[in-house]
């Protein structure tokens, strides 16, 4: 027979379990593909030719790994909290737009194959430049890159996460500016080091 101390150890290591329980079951579920490899291949091709010459191949593969990886990531019904200084909760995260971009790559492929290349991917810079200025410019010119995906131009939702990456603004400002890190006071009052040899 149960007597009431251990009772309560009981229910006090199922409330205390129920928690982790909960977090071992997400971190279990496998995440779905959000793009094919033939997908991804196509997003190196943008990259090339959409991102800044000075950003070398390096770069380019962390532009396009932290792309894939924020819609890999993504969770539909999530608690978006508030911004900063903000009281007012923002609404929960509506459904993934990466399915919305199915369509953009196989218009990217079509346009590469009306030139010659067997897709996007394999196109010469040129005419990768040329589809990309194209895909920017129709059905109506993009004046804003977003700051996160939204799903209605695939080009500019990956340009607009790479020029409002940290990275970005270092590159841009050729300092180590580090945008996103959490420094402390020391050496606050001194500006960024340089980068690039400069």
């Amino acid at each position: 027979m149960i007597n009431r101390r251990s009772l309560l150890k009981l229910g006090g290591a199922v409330l205390a379990w129920r928690p982790f329980a909960r977090f071992r079951v997400l971190a279990q579920a496998a995440p779905a593909a959000a793009f094919t490899q033939d997908q991804i291949k196509a997003l190196f091709g943008i990259a090339e030719v959409a991102l800044p010459s000075a950003v070398d191949a390096d770069g380019r593969d962390g532009a396009v790994r932290k792309f894939v990886a924020w819609h890999v990531n993504y969770r539909e019904g999530a608690d978006m909290g508030h911004g900063y200084g903000n009281s007012t909760l923002r609404p929960k995260s509506g459904p993934p737009v990466a399915p919305r971009y199915s369509a953009q790559f196989a218009s990217l492929d079509q346009a590469a194959r009306a030139q010659g290349a067997a897709s996007f991917a394999a196109a010469p810079a040129a005419v990768r430049r040329s589809i990309v200025e194209a895909a920017l410019n129709a059905p109506t010119p993009i004046n804003r890159l977003p700051a996160r995906p939204t799903g209605a131009n695939l080009v500019a939702d990956f340009t607009g996460m790479y020029f409002n990456s940290a990275g970005a603004f270092d590159l841009a400002y050729q300092a180590a500016i580090g945008r996103d890190d959490c420094r402390d006071l020391e050496g606050s009052d001194q500006p960024p080091a340089p980068i690039g040899g400069r």
